[in-house]
Formats: structure tokens, sequence, C-alpha cells
């Protein structure tokens, strides 16, 4: 966790805050080169910040379409937008934004309400796609998209050169493990991006929240295996909760990826979307049996 600017390399500094990243805040990314300079994933950091110490850019990169990774893009009026061609939406109306997130009912009228007063979302109708392997030549550095999808369908780590560092976006390395519980999120995709990843190499791994900076490979294999890990383990725990048959009601009021009584509004929604992605994949692995319509019990193969 850093709760400091930290310059990474030559053209690199990532912006932080006394927050640490830590949720709502976050960890935004600033590359200088020498034709252009870019903000990733402009945060509540630079909304605090008074107006002499914002930088000033010629570009945003958003690694994805969330609340928290947007909240200050509204200081950069005269900046070109740029996210993955996947989360276009989000940026091109509200409704698309909280199609992202697909909740329902009051939560989701709550949870509109926050993204405008909280994070200051605006509409950027001029936002432009990037897609996979697109590069942003900055002049003496380049930042280069690698699509990381299944946090959203369109989230994407960038790798700027040749300073080395991979930002990662919300690949958190948290103890928490990878979130894949909205509408446009998929447990399979993240497992295949987690994997990924593994294969790109640098010299500093930067997140979004909470880790903030790791250095050296070892450093990031070993807090990437401990993160991916919490998906097998949210799946362990899942097949002895059903040892008993259970509905996804219960299912999701037991708890796998929140703990029982954090105070989270959308905890729920969140429980049932990431919970049932589990469930479908073990029924079609054989572990689960449907022992009456909706209920499900491990099977002891």
């Amino acid at each position: 966790m850093i709760t400091a600017d930290t310059r990474l390399g030559e053209r690199v500094t990532v912006l932080a805050d006394e927050h640490g990243g830590r949720y709502p805040s976050g960890n935004a990314l600033l590359v200088r080169g020498d034709e252009e300079t870019v903000v990733v994933d402009p945060s509540l950091v630079l909304v605090a910040r008074e107006p002499p110490a914002r930088p000033k850019v010629d570009r945003v990169l958003l690694s994805h379409c969330h609340e928290d990774h947007l909240a200050g893009l509204h200081l950069f009026s005269r900046a070109r937008v740029h996210v993955h061609e996947a989360d276009l939406p989000g940026l091109r109306s509200l409704d698309g934004m909280m199609a992202i997130y697909g909740m329902q009912g009051p939560a989701e009228a709550a949870f509109r309400e926050a993204v405008v007063r909280d994070f200051h979302w605006v509409e950027r109708a001029d936002a432009a796609p990037f897609r996979d392997g697109d590069v942003f030549e900055l002049g003496g550095c380049r930042v280069r998209v690698v699509h990381a999808p299944g946090h959203t369908r369109g989230h994407c780590v960038f790798l700027i050169e040749p300073d080395g560092v991979l930002y990662l976006g919300d690949i958190e390395l948290t103890g928490f493990g990878p979130y894949y519980g909205d509408a446009w999120s998929s447990l399979e995709d993240f497992e295949r991006t987690l994997a990924m990843v593994r294969d790109v190499r640098a010299r500093w791994y930067a997140t979004f929240h909470h880790v903030g900076v790791l250095e050296g490979r070892e450093a990031f294999l070993e807090r990437l295996d401990r993160f991916a890990a919490m998906i097998g383990d949210r799946e362990r725990r899942l097949l002895a909760f059903l040892a008993e048959p259970h509905d996804l009601d219960e299912i999701v009021r037991h708890r796998f990826v929140y703990r029982p009584g954090d105070a989270v509004p959308w905890a729920d929604a969140v429980e049932r979307r990431s919970m049932w992605q589990h469930v479908d994949r073990l029924l079609a692995a054989g572990r689960l049996q449907e022992v009456e319509p909706g209920r499900w019990r491990a099977t002891r193969a």
C-alpha cells in the first residue's frame, strides 16, 4: 500500500493519497512522454487536489468503466478519452453505465444517484475505443493495451515501456480475491486473464487499489497466486456448504464473496451473480446435482 505519489522509472508516477487506494479512492497513473501526457484511471485522488496540483494531460485512458476509475474524468473535459470498445457504452450514457453493473430495484436507483453525486459521472460522447494490442506513442515512451476481461467485458491492463510498468487496474492482488459480481463480469474470463498476465513481464506492477506497487516478478507472482487462489477457495467452501441441499437464496445469505455481516448495500446482488457462475459450472462438471428444482447438492464423486 502506498500513501504518497511514487515515481516508477523515468516516465511513470503513481498518484496516491492517504487512503492507500482503499475504495472509493484508488491509485491513478501518470505517464509523461515528450509529446503527450496521459493519466490512467483518474480517481478521487485527483478530485481531492487543488487545481495547481492537478496534472495537465492530453489523454485519459480507462482500464475499464467503473465508477471509482473515472471519478476524476470530469476534470479533463478537453482531453481525449479512451476505453476498450466493450466498455464504451458506460461513457455514452448513464443507462449504459448502469447496465455494466446489472443492479435492480432500489439498489439500482440508489447507486445510479451515487455514481453521479459521489463519483462525478459525466457523459463523454466523444470517447474513442481502443482494442487489444493498440499502442499510444507519447514520445520517448509508449502505452500498450492488453485486453484482460473478467472484471468487466472491456477491462484492460497497460504495459508502459521502456520503464517496464504493468498497470493492472482491478487485478488488485488483495486477499479479497477477484471480483466478478457484475452483469458484465465473467468468472471464466477472469481465470483466463489471470493465466495470461503471468506471462507479461515487467519490472514494476501497479494496482488501482490497496497493494499499490510491487517490484519484481517474484513478488508479483506470489501475490497473483494468492489472489487467484480465492476462486478455488470460494468453490471449495460452496461444495462443503452443498453437502446438504440448498437453493441460491440460501447460498447468497451464507456469503462466499463478502463476510457475513459486511455492511455492503449491493452484497446480495454480487453474491448472487458470483456464486451462480460457480453453481453453473459445477453442475456442468457433474460435481453438483439438482435434487429438486432450484436446489442442489454436491455429488459424492
